[in-house]
């Protein structure tokens, strides 16, 4: 039996359908604050969550490497 495919335009099946036009169905409060409105929209929006964990991930990779290198650095080198 032939495999049919899903109608033109529909998006991912696998996705809520307001993920699948673009958009979020929230309202936007006209007393949230700018800074607010750019953690809602920037950090914790879904479909950029997965990035900004793995620059958190990388940035603090980085910091605990620097504090490993001047807390322990002396062991690293031979006396």
């Amino acid at each position: 039996m032939a495999r049919r495919s899903a109608p033109p335009n529909s998006g991912p099946a696998y996705l809520a359908p307001h993920h699948a036009h673009g958009g979020r169905r929230q309202l936007n409060d006209p007393n949230e604050s700018a800074f607010s409105r750019f953690l809602r929209e920037q950090l914790w929006a879904p479909e950029k969550l997965p990035g900004n964990i793995q620059i958190a991930t990388a940035v603090s990779v980085f910091v605990g490497g620097i504090f490993v290198a001047r807390r322990w650095g002396d062991l690293m080198v031979p006396a």
